[in-house]
């Protein structure tokens, strides 16, 4: 099912470069573990994305981007946790991206949602 607005693959893929760039800082800072959670689960939200782009129907496109949505939301929750020891810009912009990824993910799926059981 091709995305009629690839912001969202845009956005993520952008996401995913300023986790790596982060991962890099973590592991600087002897963050291991946390570094290694939020690697995963950030650089997941646009491969969930970009599966979701050739999904093969609304309901899988719909399921898809629903991972999604939970990979950003888990990302969000590693960021809140690193955020109590490093208060870092990089750091602070990656939450504020994040909740934009959600925010449009939200509205993707409630729209896709609406034009299925309408």
């Amino acid at each position: 099912m091709k995305m009629k607005n690839n912001i969202i693959k845009q956005k993520s893929f952008t996401f995913a470069v300023s986790i790596i760039r982060a991962n890099k800082f973590l592991l600087q800072q002897k963050q291991f573990i946390i570094a290694n959670q939020l690697f995963r689960s950030g650089t997941s939200i646009g491969a969930m994305v970009r599966e979701a782009e050739m999904a093969e129907s609304k309901k899988d496109f719909i399921h898809k981007m629903s991972v999604a949505l939970k990979e950003a939301n888990e990302t969000d929750y590693w960021i809140k946790l690193i955020l109590v020891d490093i208060k870092d810009e990089c750091i602070l912009n990656l939450q504020e991206k994040c909740l934009e990824l959600i925010k449009i993910l939200v509205s993707i799926i409630k729209t896709s949602k609406r034009s299925i059981y309408s």
